[in-house]
C-alpha cells in the first residue's frame, strides 16, 4: 500500500512538473506608474562630497505587489543616482540634492528597471520639497542666529573695554556685532547629509520592466540583503 502511494505521488509530481516549470518561466508583471518603494539607505550621501551622476544603493523595506503577486521581496537592493547637487551658500541659499531611483536588483539576478522620484513621507526623517523631489539642508532659526550674533557682540564689547575703556567698549560692541553676524551667516546653512539607515520613499514615474542582470543598463550592483539569514 505504501509503495502504491509513493508511485501515485511520483506520478502526480511528474504530471505537474511541466505546469510548474511553465509558471516559473512566465514573465513577471510590470510595476505600474505610481508604485511606492520604501527603502533604507545603504550608501552615505552628502551635498559636500557627492555630485550629479554619483550612484547610491538602498535596501527595499516592504514587499512590492503587482497584479496581486509579490514580485519584489523585502531585502532587495534599489540602485539610483544623484541628479542634482547645490552646495550651501555662505550668505544665503540652503544646500539641495535630488535623487533618482533606477532599478531594483533581486536575489534571482533579475532587475526591475524604471525611473523613480523621491517623494515626501510623513514617516521619514527627510523632508522633500517641490515636485522634483528636492532635499534641502537645514538652516538655523532666526532665534539661534540672533543668539550667536549677540554672543559675538558681547565678546567684541569685552575686548574693546579692556583695550580702551568705555569708548572702546562701544566700538568693540559694533565690531563684535559685525563679526558675530558674519560668523552666523557663514554657518547659517548646512550641507545635506544622508547617513546609512535613512528612510526614503520613491514613486515610479515610468513602468518597472523586468530584465536579466545582463540586459539591465548601467553598472551592475550585487544583491545586498542585510536581513536575510
Amino acid at each position: 500500500m505504501i509503495h502504491m502511494k509513493n508511485r501515485m505521488a511520483g506520478l502526480v509530481l511528474a504530471l505537474l512538473a511541466p505546469a510548474l516549470l511553465l509558471a516559473s518561466d512566465l514573465p513577471k508583471p510590470e510595476l505600474p506608474v505610481g508604485t511606492r518603494v520604501s527603502v533604507t539607505l545603504i550608501s552615505t550621501l552628502s551635498s559636500s562630497a557627492d555630485r550629479a551622476g554619483d550612484t547610491f544603493t538602498a535596501q527595499v523595506e516592504d514587499p512590492i505587489f503587482a497584479n496581486g503577486i509579490e514580485v519584489v521581496h523585502a531585502g532587495s537592493t534599489l540602485r539610483g543616482h544623484v541628479t542634482f547637487v547645490k552646495p550651501p551658500g555662505r550668505v544665503k541659499g540652503k544646500a539641495e540634492m535630488r535623487l533618482l531611483a533606477d532599478a531594483i536588483v533581486m536575489k534571482d539576478g533579475h532587475e526591475y528597471t524604471f525611473s523613480g522620484q523621491l517623494t515626501d513621507d510623513p514617516g521619514s526623517s527627510v523632508k522633500v520639497n517641490g515636485s522634483e523631489g528636492t532635499i534641502e539642508g537645514k538652516g538655523k532659526s532666526k532665534t539661534q542666529a540672533a543668539k550667536e550674533s549677540g554672543i559675538g557682540a558681547a565678546i567684541g564689547a569685552g575686548g574693546g573695554a579692556i583695550a580702551a575703556g568705555g569708548t572702546g567698549a562701544l566700538y568693540g560692541a559694533g565690531i563684535g556685532a559685525i563679526a558675530g553676524l558674519i560668523h552666523t551667516l557663514a554657518k547659517h546653512h548646512k550641507d545635506v547629509v544622508l547617513q546609512p539607515g535613512t528612510e526614503l520613499t520613491f514613486v515610479l514615474t515610468s513602468p518597472g520592466k523586468i530584465a536579466t542582470a545582463g540586459q539591465a543598463k548601467g553598472t551592475p550592483v550585487p544583491f545586498v540583503c542585510q536581513s536575510c539569514e
